[in-house]
């Protein structure tokens, strides 16, 4: 009989510095795609050289970039690759990894993606409930609003599709706003403004609660979102989950690794 070469699934995340984030996002949706796919290795990278070489330094741990990945699974025999990000939408992150990927194609038989977190509009329905279920105390007179990343990738128009999807879904008090992109915070600042919430909760909707959500979203100074929020007058509570905490974003992630391997046959 034949012998079947291993079949690996790699997963690629942009990583994070803050421990106690990477154990309860990047970890366990790493952890749920391996009990969902036991017949398969399970690899990982990252892309963000910055945060692997922080993570080298201060604490010994080496986590492999993607062509440190693909050349360790050459070396391991591996021959049909499934590549899950953990990215949120296909943009410049993701299209730059998708391009490192391809470079070793010729090592490899098959080569299949998984798409990235919101990738259809039935995506954006999953992740909205997926969220939405974390707040479930939530008064219709408070207002969520939602830090996400922002790219200057065309695909930044999702995020203001998904504020108009999370609304024609019922949550008329739910905002997202972008860090480096539109919509921005003073847009945000206006828009909330008008709902007249009682108080509003804060959350990043990024996979991980790291950097952005410590210091852009929760910091102290001036420019945080939550001193432009309180500047104006809000009651604001943050709340430091990234979206990797929330068991249906990490189900919606095995989904896509699903599809993928449905490619293949």
């Amino acid at each position: 009989m034949e012998h079947q070469s291993p079949k690996a699934i790699l997963v690629v995340s942009f990583g994070t510095s803050y421990e106690a984030s990477r154990k309860a996002t990047i970890e366990i949706i790493e952890q749920d795609i391996a009990d969902a796919f036991p017949d398969h290795r399970i690899y990982h990278a990252w892309t963000s050289k910055f945060i692997i070489s922080i993570l080298k330094k201060r604490d010994n741990i080496s986590i492999p970039t993607v062509c440190e990945a693909m050349e360790q699974m050459i070396h391991d025999g591996i021959r049909s690759l499934i590549v899950q990000p953990t990215h949120i939408l296909d943009g410049i992150e993701n299209n730059v990894m998708k391009e490192a990927v391809l470079s070793y194609k010729d090592s490899f038989d098959q080569i299949v993606f998984g798409a990235p977190l919101l990738a259809t509009s039935e995506d954006e329905t999953r992740a909205i409930a997926a969220v939405t279920s974390g707040f479930k105390n939530l008064k219709e007179t408070d207002a969520l609003v939602l830090m996400g990343h922002g790219t200057t990738h065309q695909i930044n128009t999702a995020y203001a599709e998904l504020d108009r999807h999370f609304k024609s879904l019922g949550h008329s008090n739910v905002f997202i706003g972008t860090v480096e992109a539109d919509p921005t915070i003073h847009n945000l600042v206006k828009e909330v403004t008008a709902f007249h919430p009682t108080g509003i909760y804060l959350t990043p909707f990024m996979i991980v609660a790291g950097d952005h959500a410590h210091n852009d979203m929760a910091g102290d100074a001036p420019d945080s979102w939550v001193s432009q929020f309180s500047s104006a007058g809000f009651e604001v509570c943050p709340v430091l989950k990234g979206l990797g905490e929330y068991p249906g974003i990490r189900a919606l992630f095995v989904e896509h690794v699903k599809e993928a391997i449905s490619a293949f046959y």
